[in-house]
């Protein structure tokens, strides 16, 4: 039944005082198994960006600078969030299911979201009475 899926990646950071989500990419997934592709790629991508390894040709001298031994490692966190078998079974089944996925994982300044829903479930959940409650549970995997 839950055969297409939309899936987002945001940044989330403070900016004059208020939350704000920055979209870093947006894809409907015609697939279950595109949909998880999509997400680990993406969750690569990020993790890259934010620890890109010394001595690229572009990145000028200084570009990187050593965080605190106690700083979050976001990009270790995506990596290690994409490398774990079962992590990406819970998702499928979750996804499988029609409840929407959030991975999220965020250091001193920025959270990073991972989110993933069934396009049926959105459609099913558009024509039921809003006086039943939630219609689908959240489920939270946080990176770390």
């Amino acid at each position: 039944m839950h055969d297409e899926f939309l899936c987002h990646v945001t940044a989330y950071g403070i900016c004059g005082g208020r939350r704000v989500g920055v979209p870093l990419g947006t894809y409907r997934a015609p697939t279950l198994a595109l949909a998880l592709w999509w997400l680990r790629d993406r969750a690569m991508w990020m993790a890259e960006r934010l620890d890109p390894r010394p001595g690229l040709s572009h990145l000028p001298e200084g570009a990187l600078t050593p965080v605190a031994e106690d700083a979050p490692d976001v990009p270790e966190q995506l990596r290690t969030w994409c490398a774990d078998p079962d992590q990406q079974e819970k998702v499928a089944e979750e996804l499988a299911s029609g409840r929407l996925v959030r991975i999220a994982t965020r250091d001193d300044t920025t959270e990073y979201e991972l989110l993933a829903e069934s396009v049926d479930a959105v459609r099913m959940a558009r024509t039921q009475p809003r006086c039943r409650g939630p219609r689908r549970r959240v489920t939270v995997t946080n990176c770390h």
